[in-house]
């Protein structure tokens, strides 16, 4: 699955080009405490599509891939200090909200491909500090990251966590995807009234809603929620607008 991380902050840029290097070399971490080993071995996330009914668990990770995530968790505390990277400062809730909850994303993902990721192109908007995108690769390897000239419409999935409302984040992510593609927002327990107020953009945006999946999460919110989409039509030139222009006039 190759990545391509996006964000807007510069200084979450300059921490993924330390992070990213240093993640994939397998250095060893300081510490594993009862958390990490919880969520790293014993992932509690389930998802439920809204019809038919259907759960999936999130595979475990290999100990390598443990190693490569609790790298990452001390290299993002420990930039963190220096750069505003994450407003969550502590680990065991690093571990919960941000771990955890990127992981939730990979059981409706690979329901939707049928398991078989090798070879997707992937985008994570809204990146910030790497969060899904990176927690994704390391679950799902086989990394072949490339620079493109064009990222309209070129990426297989888009997934995108924390960053704008529905239907302002409709618009940044479905002019990356392909046709047959995917865009997956993480969203928070009760995304129905943004979900009902993005229909019409997402509409004209070429896409149409797959699934909602309730992901019981370890962090403190409990219940999180996965909104899946699927591209079926090419998206209007015209989209993405100026930036700043979406949060302030409907599509």
């Amino acid at each position: 699955m190759s990545l391509c991380c996006s964000s807007s902050s510069s200084a979450a840029a300059a921490a993924r080009r330390f992070l990213l290097p240093h993640l994939f070399l397998g250095r060893r971490s300081r510490r594993h405490d009862q958390v990490r080993y919880t969520v790293l071995h014993h992932p509690r996330t389930h998802t439920t599509a809204a019809a038919p009914a259907a759960t999936a668990s999130t595979p475990r990770l290999s100990p390598s891939q443990q190693r490569q995530v609790s790298l990452y968790v001390d290299a993002l505390l420990d930039w963190n200090q220096r750069m505003n990277l994450t407003a969550v400062t502590d680990e065991d809730e690093v571990m919960t909200r941000h771990v955890a909850d990127s992981l939730a994303v990979l059981p409706p993902l690979e329901r939707a491909y049928r398991g078989d990721l090798g070879g997707m192109r992937l985008v994570d908007v809204g990146s910030g500090a790497g969060l899904p995108g990176l927690i994704l690769a390391v679950a799902r390897p086989r990394q072949n990251v490339g620079q493109s000239p064009d990222f309209r419409e070129a990426f297989d999935i888009a997934v995108a966590r924390a960053v704008a409302e529905l239907k302002v984040l409709a618009e940044y992510c479905l002019p990356l995807v392909r046709i047959d593609g995917l865009f997956i927002a993480a969203k928070g327990h009760n995304p129905h009234e943004e979900i009902k107020n993005a229909k019409s953009a997402v509409h004209k945006l070429g896409a149409s809603m797959l699934e909602i999946c309730d992901v019981e999460s370890m962090g403190p919110h409990g219940q999180r929620t996965a909104v899946v989409y699927i591209k079926e039509r090419v998206t209007p030139k015209k989209y993405p607008r100026h930036p700043g222009t979406p949060s302030k006039m409907p599509l």
